[in-house]
């Protein structure tokens, strides 16, 4: 029976790596914070991107993951599964033993291996005998399965000996200023266009040097705008147009290259954008009923703590011995914050794509999702739960139902249908999708491959 059960499964990888497109080539270019309604908006200014829909297919929305923030949903993108599938829960998450936060984003302290428990597209691709190359792709970092790569960190001395040797080696004689990584970074909103640029020089280096039949690079402006000045704004649409022509400049890699006749683009985004006049700091609740501490800006002891992700929060009660007693108590007085649209309990976390705390300690004891016109701060500053912000902000995290938090998505090129609008797409479809066009296979996903505007 064991020798029999060898024979399939070396039967089956030979037919997946036969099956494999070596002549076909995917590029996954996630425009960060790029929500759907800005497709048909007059306003924001993208060619490009509207060109490729025209030639190819689009949704008219796509759902993303709980809590609606970059690092679960970019993971999502590329491995077909919820968050707490794969590994990577949240931006980051609260240690009950340590009392910390560790952070996901910017991959300061983990390599893919460590927190991506499932198999992504470039793992499955590469193991077929594909090329598969990442720029600035979150959790990411040391990935064994793309062979180029630049992975998504701020500190240069990790950004640098976590990426590509021979990579880094091509660039530094290109010019291209990788060593401006961290500086660009530390600079903020001021920075991301910088970035942007040198992301797309990078990947136009490894499409026309290396012909990867997978690209996946990550572009960062449309959210760094929006969450300085909120949605729709001529920041936000001004951005829109910036990332519209990287995304041209990458397209014209593949014909510079000799493979755009087979190559496919996908333009996706990880969440929507909400603007935000109003702040609620469920800490400073906790803070007044006792269940913590602080002094200063400080908190000193906790009993329960929230670990905010802008448009959602993650409540930990630490206290074991009165556990159910606290969180039917908080239950209750976070329903009564204005601007609270729900309050999630472990029963009902399958429903958001996560796991209890129960299954994964990193999960929190409730999820908090705002309304649009609400944020979360974890300050514990203040007297008041609720205060007004001095500005509009944007930002995402909220639950992937409200209309706004909806995506981008477009594909188009060597083996899709042109003229396809679908209704509705989940960003778990996104992977498997890639898959079918590269000719593999990716197993047990939560998506599925959207076979209704592949060719072929």
């Amino acid at each position: 029976m064991k020798l029999h059960l060898l024979l399939v499964s070396l039967l089956l990888a030979i037919a997946t790596t036969q099956a494999a497109r070596k002549d076909r080539h995917v590029i996954l270019i996630s425009v960060d914070g790029l929500a759907s309604y800005y497709f048909d908006d007059p306003k924001a200014h993208m060619p490009t991107i509207r060109s490729l829909a025209e030639s190819g297919a689009r949704a008219k929305r796509m759902k993303c993951s709980f809590p609606s923030v970059t690092w679960p949903n970019h993971t999502t993108l590329v491995t077909g599964v919820e968050p707490g599938t794969h590994g990577v829960i949240a931006n980051n998450y609260f240690d009950r033993k340590t009392k910390k936060t560790v952070p996901f984003i910017p991959d300061p302290l983990f390599d893919k291996h460590e927190i991506v428990k499932v198999p992504t597209v470039y793992d499955v691709a590469h193991r077929a005998g594909l090329k598969t190359a990442g720029v600035i792709w979150p959790a990411s970092r040391n990935a064994k399965h793309l062979d180029w790569q630049l992975p998504d960190v701020f500190d240069q001395k990790i950004f640098e000996s976590a990426s590509t040797p021979s990579l880094l080696k091509e660039l530094r004689a290109k010019g291209i200023p990788i060593e401006k990584q961290m500086e660009w970074c530390k600079m903020g909103n001021a920075g991301k266009a910088q970035r942007d640029w040198m992301y797309t020089r990078i990947a136009e280096h490894i499409i026309t040097t290396h012909k990867p039949n997978f690209l996946a690079i990550h572009l960062v402006t449309v959210d760094s705008f929006e969450h300085a000045t909120g949605r729709n704004t001529p920041e936000a649409y001004w951005a829109c147009n910036d990332s519209d022509n990287r995304v041209r400049e990458i397209i014209e890699a593949t014909k510079q290259a000799g493979i755009y006749e087979n190559a496919a683009f996908v333009v996706a985004a990880d969440h929507g954008f909400i603007t935000y006049t109003n702040q609620i700091k469920p800490n400073v609740l906790l803070r007044q009923r006792g269940l913590l501490k602080s002094a200063g800006p400080r908190i000193v002891e906790q009993k329960a703590y929230a670990q905010v992700q802008g448009g959602a929060a993650m409540v930990y009660i630490l206290d074991e011995a009165n556990k159910q007693r606290i969180a039917k108590q908080l239950k209750n007085e976070f329903k009564k914050i204005p601007g609270m649209a729900a309050v999630i309990e472990p029963k009902d976390f399958d429903s958001v794509g996560q796991l209890t705390p129960e299954d994964d300690p990193r999960s929190p004891d409730l999820f908090l999702s705002a309304k649009d016109g609400y944020s979360f701060s974890g300050s514990a500053k203040g007297d008041d739960v609720v205060s007004a912000m001095s500005s509009p902000k944007g930002a995402h995290g909220y639950l992937t139902t409200h209309p706004l938090m909806y995506a981008n998505f477009v594909v188009s090129g060597a083996g899709i249908k042109k003229g396809v609008v679908l209704d509705e797409v989940s960003n778990m479809d996104v992977a498997p999708t890639i898959a079918a066009v590269l000719g593999v296979k990716m197993k047990n996903t939560d998506g599925r491959v959207l076979r209704e505007i592949l060719a072929d």
